[in-house]
């Protein structure tokens, strides 16, 4: 994991525009929100998934880094007054507040465009039907019937109660969503993939999408601001409906084990090159304890 995120940050700061590029505001605002450290689990999972079907690390380095483009464009808006209204982020200001409202707007837009320029121009990777079947995953993960439209179902629901089902349905477009994507993108990284494994891969991603976001309640509740490098108590004080407050901490807890377990399951018919994959899925219900 450690050697994936080194590759992921030289990525980055590589598609990045240098801070002093006019505008300049922007570009750091940009530069601000993406290196800003984060333990980067999608574009690992990208990595993650590309070995385990055979591929070359060189071969994933742009997918993973246009995946994490458009999540740190996703975290610069939801930060904002007008949606979840954070502070804090990766234990510093939130975009918004270092650089003003408008500027981080500005840089969130730029963020996802650049995601998909990533993508396009992703040559050592695969060839061009892969490419546009990249950017048409890309895209559906990240809009109205992906993350958008999550965030979306989120804000709606503020003061509501949510019944099991919803909530899950909700998680699964804001967070499970983009995470799915993470897998099925390095994935396609090896040409003639069998469809079967493509399906296995993408019901490992999507229990592990939704154990992430179990994690992230039980967190809301246990974690600390200092260790989670945001603000905790943050869905409470929202009166969010979450899986803690649904169904008690042990109950999420169980239910996030359940959905490692089945994860392990999806991932029975592929050899050693998978155990990345494996790890994270244990990583994700285990961290910040």
């Amino acid at each position: 994991m450690t050697s994936c995120q080194a590759r992921l940050e030289t990525g980055l700061s590589r598609w990045l525009p240098p801070a002093a590029t006019h505008p300049t505001a922007l570009h750091q605002a940009m530069r601000y929100a993406v290196l800003g450290g984060g333990k980067r689990i999608r574009p690992t999972l990208v990595y993650a998934s590309g070995q385990a079907v055979g591929s070359d690390r060189e071969q994933l380095d742009d997918p993973a880094c246009a995946i994490e483009l458009i999540h740190a464009y996703s975290l610069v808006h939801d930060d904002l007054p007008a949606m979840d209204d954070d502070d804090l982020r990766r234990g510093r200001p939130s975009c918004h507040k270092a650089f003003g409202e408008a500027i981080a707007i500005l840089a969130g837009d730029a963020l996802q465009t650049l995601g998909f320029y990533v993508i396009t121009h992703n040559h050592s990777a695969c060839d061009s039907a892969t490419r546009l079947r990249m950017i048409e995953m890309l895209a559906l993960a990240a809009g109205s019937r992906g993350m958008v439209g999550g965030q979306t179902i989120d804000l709606a629901a503020a003061g509501c109660q949510l019944e099991i089902a919803e909530l899950e349905d909700m998680h699964i477009h804001k967070t499970g969503a983009l995470i799915r994507a993470s897998v099925m993108l390095g994935a396609l990284t090896r040409p003639g993939l069998a469809e079967e494994t493509l399906e296995k891969l993408d019901h490992y991603a999507k229990c592990v999408g939704l154990a992430f976001q179990i994690r992230d309640d039980i967190l809301d509740v246990e974690g600390e601001t200092d260790t989670l490098g945001k603000r905790s108590g943050a869905d409470q004080s929202l009166e969010k409906s979450t899986y803690a407050a649904l169904i008690g901490l042990d109950g999420a807890k169980q239910r996030a084990n359940e959905l490692h377990e089945e994860a392990m399951d999806s991932l029975s018919g592929l050899d050693e090159r998978a155990d990345l994959l494996r790890w994270i899925s244990l990583y994700i219900i285990e961290r910040d304890r």
